[in-house]
């Protein structure tokens, strides 16, 4: 498959950042660091991010990133979760690490990779996506967890990191049978047994993404816009990322701008509903005839 190498470099550069993230996360240290710590070494390795470095803490299981001159730090006892997206030439590996500053909370780290792996163990042509989720939910509840029931992992092409079909993290939903070739993120999240289960929508993320080129009155706002689209195409982005080519006032203005005449989305960070700690851990997958690659190993 034409594809393989670039998604197979794309795992290895993220598998290889996600190591150094786990290391590079310590109680104190300030959110924004492990952010651009983890792009940097992305680019130093020869990928460029698919998506803003999440770094998400406690009870927030997705979609927070730094904006710029953010004072957040990692505090003691928590639960980090760091989600990195890389791709080479638009194909996408996408992988996450908990790491855990609470003893008493490694439980669920343990339950969220036991249902990771077996997904993974799971994973062939013809599978269906039902039946992987029943799996991760045995064996998440078998660690004495739960899984959150409204995340999914989900399926990658080219520049697009939600390409429409995902496989459930619990058992008794429909899915598709998977098909030979496909590309897979799987990420299971784990929280306590008497947690609610599911995310709702918390504050904005930070995190942005090209929705649809419309008319918008200020020059910089258009010269914004023409960047976002040639360097990030459907990919999400960070605001930190364009704010820092478009320095200033003008630019905080032109963004805005954009955000409300509705030409980029904002995404809200996803919050476990009755603010339970969450962990989570992903890998990417290429499905084969009899198993799956995974390239982020």
């Amino acid at each position: 498959m034409e594809a393989t190498k670039p998604l197979m470099e794309a795992g290895r550069i993220a598998a290889k950042a996600r190591e150094e993230a786990r290391s590079f996360v310590d109680v104190g240290k300030p959110v924004i660091e492990i952010c651009d710590f983890v792009e940097e070494t992305i680019k130093r390795l020869g990928g460029e991010p698919a998506f803003p470095c999440n770094v998400d803490i406690d009870s927030v299981a997705a979609h927070y990133t730094s904006p710029a001159g953010d004072t957040t730090i990692i505090p003691q006892g928590s639960l980090v979760k760091v989600d990195i997206g890389v791709h080479v030439d638009g194909y996408i590996a996408d992988t996450a690490v908990t790491v855990c500053f609470e003893p008493s909370r490694m439980g669920l780290v343990e339950a969220a990779e036991a249902g990771l792996d077996a997904a993974i163990s799971n994973v062939r042509t013809g599978a269906r996506a039902s039946d992987i989720g029943a799996t991760i939910e045995r064996a998440i509840r078998g660690r004495g967890a739960i899984p959150i029931r409204n995340l999914t992992g989900h399926m990658m092409t080219r520049y697009l990191v939600h390409a429409g079909q995902s496989i459930p993290n619990i058992s008794g939903t429909r899915g598709q049978a998977l098909m030979e070739g496909e590309v897979y993120a799987i990420e299971p999240f784990a929280v306590p047994q008497d947690a609610a289960g599911n995310v709702t929508d918390g504050a904005p993320s930070n995190i942005y993404q090209f929705r649809k080129k419309r008319n918008v009155r200020g020059d910089a706002a258009k010269r914004m816009l023409k960047f976002i689209q040639s360097s990030y195409r459907t990919l999400p982005f960070a605001s930190r990322w364009v704010l820092c080519k478009f320095p200033g006032s003008g630019g905080s203005e032109a963004f805005s701008e954009l955000l409300g005449s509705k030409c980029i989305y904002s995404y809200p960070q996803l919050v476990e509903r009755s603010h339970a700690p969450v962990a989570q851990a992903e890998h990417t997958v290429i499905v084969t005839g009899d198993g799956c690659v995974v390239t982020t190993a």
